[in-house]
């Protein structure tokens, strides 16, 4: 089997998405302090990490966007954990919207539906932040009533923010279909015949968090 990475790293000072802090993450203990603790030849490092939940390449459940929605604690694995993955291209055009017509003869159903718009080739700089292209209405719509299981993108955000409406998060997580954001790497992908993972920790009362996101080469 080969393994594909689509993550982004996780580094002290990474700015994922403007105005949300970025994470500070430091030695809580190095390996020559350890030396106070463990026996000779002994040695341990632990890391102390302050994270925003929306750092890096994350996944959102409902509890992200509905008060009554499930938490991680309640994501399925078998929404997230080695499923049926599709790969849809985006044309190189101006128009910055991931419409229906992108979808349209393709199996959705029981798959995680990853769109590759090559927005993160601008990750990391100003640009990552500006015009950055987005799922349709019309295009979510589709991919919940034929059945796909997770929806992804490598952008910055899923739904355009031009505006402080989010009808695609609200459409899908009010569905149960969770949404991973800012992932890297599609190119790498076919469009149909790989597995996805995207798992994050089981923790009470958070509704996104940043995954590990990857794929297997069937």
């Amino acid at each position: 089997m080969r393994y594909i990475d689509l993550s982004h790293t996780i580094e002290n000072g990474l700015t994922t998405y403007k105005g949300l802090p970025a994470p500070i993450i430091c030695d809580w203990m190095t390996f020559e302090k350890s030396h106070d603790t463990y026996a000779d030849g002994t040695e341990f490092s632990m890391q102390w990490l302050c994270m925003h939940s929306n750092t890096g390449t994350y996944i959102d459940t409902p509890r992200h966007r509905y008060r009554d929605g499930h938490d991680l604690t309640g994501l399925e694995l078998s929404r997230v954990s080695s499923i049926p993955g599709l790969c849809v291209r985006m044309p190189k055009r101006d128009d910055r919207v991931a419409d229906i017509d992108l979808f349209d003869g393709l199996k959705v159903k029981g798959h995680a539906v990853l769109i590759r718009t090559g927005w993160s080739q601008h990750f990391g700089t100003d640009q990552y932040f500006e015009d950055h292209p987005y799922l349709s209405v019309a295009a979510a719509e589709y991919l919940a009533d034929k059945g796909a299981l997770l929806v992804g993108i490598d952008s910055l955000n899923i739904d355009n923010t031009e505006t402080g409406e989010r009808p695609v998060h609200s459409l899908l997580l009010g569905q149960g279909i969770p949404i991973v954001e800012h992932l890297t790497n599609l190119d790498a992908l076919p469009n149909i015949g790989f597995r996805f993972s995207a798992v994050p920790p089981r923790i009470k009362d958070v509704g996104t968090f940043p995954v590990r996101a990857h794929a297997i080469m069937e």
